[in-house]
């Protein structure tokens, strides 16, 4: 292990068929005011979010309700979020859905009192909290970003075909999270499929950075080999609940902070997918799956070692009789196949990326130094073309 660091995770979670039953309890911690934001109404069609208003109700909570966040939440949603949460000086925000509507919540949180435009402050300057915080709780019912217990926040600024995400500190991260691994069943097939790939990648980007023998990466390739084999069960039995468990504990633990503990980290496939993100808004694993592949292959010289260690641990490539390269390269094949399996979207162009976006794509791609290769705008380009 490398380097010295500090460890902390406040997020308590509530795990199983009757992680529901846990809600009240933690509702007992806060004032009378809840802010209850969620998605398109799924969670009205699924029965889940007459269980929460009931639960809040009996709690003795005034409920102030705010729908409609969309899969890319927006910098004018999070006004919208903002003027209500304030003018009502609400005590709790509480989020039921998928991992847009857990970051919509904490983007909300920490912008509700800010003195300045958020955006601004939190998004593109990239600066700390320094006001008060709205204190943020979840209930998931789709799995793959990791928001349940983490203090990242993705918001997307169209006007200027931005798409930024800006990871807060320990202060920002859900207070608790309702984990119920059956609310995922009635999650359409490609969304369920882009939050494994989105949970997979999280741990690629911080797999795939540093060159000692790392506790975490040994974690990390537990989890990636628990995601292949509980997403290989998942396609074909969607409600089975034992696969759904495992992918939703797995997402958990692939972006809680724990794999980067002692190492680098790369994080530069979520910077390309993030800049085509802006541009077509299109669903957010699917954006990773796109570039992936050629921007590993791409890099793979740069980190060859790591590369042969994923193949031959994460996917079983017996290295007898090929070089480091023809074993990585196999590592990569593989991956490739898992994905095509999956059904994952494979490039750009599916995406609705056009030639004439490329230029404007790479500009709008941060470049991290975290990785095995500091990446160059021309780099960039390349990667952008070979995903077409």
């Amino acid at each position: 292990m490398l380097g010295n660091f500090t460890y902390c995770n406040p997020t308590r979670l509530h795990f199983g068929q009757e992680a529901l039953e846990q809600l009240s309890g933690e509702l007992a911690n806060y004032g009378p005011k809840v802010l209850l934001t969620y998605g398109g109404g799924s969670i009205k069609k699924s029965g889940l979010y007459d269980q929460v208003v009931q639960i809040l109700k009996d709690s003795g909570k005034e409920i102030f309700e705010l729908p409609g966040v969309m899969p890319n939440p927006t910098v004018e949603k999070l006004y919208e979020g903002c003027k209500l949460a304030r003018e009502q000086d609400v005590d709790l925000i509480l989020a039921v859905g998928g991992g847009s509507v857990c970051d919509y919540a904490k983007a909300v949180s920490v912008s509700t009192w800010c003195r300045e435009d958020p955006w601004d402050k939190y998004y593109l300057r990239m600066e700390d909290v320094d006001n008060r915080i709205i204190p943020v709780g979840c209930v998931l019912t789709m799995v793959g970003t990791g928001s349940e217990m983490n203090g990242g926040s993705v918001i997307t600024n169209h006007q200027q075909k931005r798409k930024i995400g800006h990871v807060f500190g320990s202060n920002v991260m859900p207070k608790f999270t309702i984990l119920n691994p059956a609310y995922t069943f009635t999650v359409p097939f490609r969304q369920m499929v882009a939050g494994i790939y989105d949970a997979f990648n999280h741990i690629c980007e911080q797999y795939f950075s540093g060159a000692d023998n790392n506790t975490t990466d040994y974690i990390a390739e537990g989890l990636m080999k628990s995601l292949i084999v509980s997403s290989r069960t998942a396609i074909k039995e969607p409600e089975n609940y034992e696969a759904r468990s495992n992918i939703m504990w797995a997402s958990t633990w692939a972006l809680n902070t724990l794999l980067a503990m002692g190492k680098s980290t790369d994080w530069e496939v979520h910077m390309i997918g993030q800049s085509i993100g802006a541009y077509t808004d299109a669903t957010h694993g699917m954006t990773l799956s796109a570039v992936s592949m050629a921007y590993y292959r791409f890099i793979m010289e740069y980190g060859l070692p790591k590369f042969v260690r994923f193949a031959v641990q994460v996917w079983g490539i017996d290295p007898q009789g090929k070089s480091d390269r023809e074993v990585a390269q196999a590592g990569l094949a593989a991956m490739e196949s898992w994905m095509k399996e999956l059904g994952l979207t494979m490039n750009i162009r599916e995406l609705g990326v056009t030639e004439e976006m490329l230029e404007g794509i790479a500009d709008g791609v941060f470049l991290m130094n975290g990785g095995y290769k500091v990446l160059t705008r021309d780099d960039v380009m390349t990667i952008l073309k070979a995903s077409m």
